[in-house]
């Protein structure tokens, strides 16, 4: 379940005030004020449902009175076809927060079914699938959130959530003549006792060197399976290994095999595709 915050009504607010600044004049002019009328989420593919309490929220928040009914909660599965909640009330309301809340559910549902398909192709190896801040500007908690609905985890929530030495930090360094060394060792000198830090290294030369200066944890960018599988010997007992960059369902297993703690996968937030959830009216 969601835990409603008032930063996410204020989110709510806003995504309802994209569609009714100015008013809606169609619903206004052809549906009587007092009619009544339910609305039913349906399910129009298999997914994994995600965000239901934040589209519910969005009838509630627009109008107090409606009266709502759940089937499935989230993180269930969902077949095609399946009643996932009913809200009841007035229509004219029921029509104008429609499309807003359909937007949230449908965009959470897609990134907790996908999030579900990695996880599924790992199944065997002691590894977490996690997310990273590729994320839609404005909805990050709540994308992080089916994530986590999905079976995965979460990675950093915000920049100030832990170091991540990444190349362009080093390569702005070596303008002042630091190595990857040097880059990560004043980070151990200078940051906080509760503080792990992590550094991206593309090789095998970089693993021994950050390994060298006390990194952590090891993001293995784009490196080869084969590599990923030396790396993690090169660091055990030593460093957390994650493996990132470009990793797709089809890769997915094969980096999990090489033995890699955390598999972080940018595509589980960028690139889903919405959840196909439909919201049919009777009156």
């Amino acid at each position: 379940m969601f835990q409603m915050t008032l930063e996410t009504e204020a989110l709510i607010d806003r995504a309802l005030s994209e569609d009714l600044s100015i008013g809606d004049p169609t619903t206004d002019i052809l549906i009587p004020p007092d009619m009544q009328g339910k609305a039913s989420f349906v399910a129009k593919e298999n997914g994994v449902l995600a965000g239901l309490d934040i589209a519910l929220a969005v009838f509630q928040r627009f109008d107090r009175s409606f009266v709502v009914n759940t089937n499935v909660r989230d993180g269930e599965c969902l077949s095609s076809g399946d009643l996932i909640a009913t809200v009841n009330g007035k229509m004219n309301p029921l029509l104008k927060a429609e499309r807003t809340s359909l937007n949230f559910i449908r965009r959470l549902s897609g990134i907790a079914t996908e999030t579900a398909a990695y996880v599924r192709e790992v199944d065997g190896y002691d590894v977490r699938i996690v997310d990273t801040r590729k994320t839609t500007p404005g909805l990050r908690a709540l994308e992080k959130y089916a994530v986590r609905v999905g079976g995965g985890y979460n990675h950093r929530q915000n920049l100030g959530d832990g170091i991540l030495i990444k190349d362009n930090h080093i390569a702005a360094l070596r303008d002042l003549g630091m190595n990857l060394g040097d880059v990560v060792r004043k980070a151990n000198s200078e940051k906080s006792h509760t503080i792990n830090v992590e550094v991206e290294v593309e090789d095998l030369a970089q693993v021994e060197e950050a390994l060298d200066a006390g990194a952590k944890i090891l993001l293995l960018d784009n490196m080869a399976p084969e590599d990923m599988a030396i790396a993690v010997r090169m660091s055990e007992g030593r460093a957390v290994t994650e493996a990132s960059g470009n990793i797709t369902l089809r890769t997915v297993r094969a980096a999990a095999a090489s033995g890699v703690d955390i598999i972080s996968v940018g595509a589980l937030t960028h690139s889903a595709k919405d959840l196909d959830i439909s919201l049919d009216f009777a009156s």
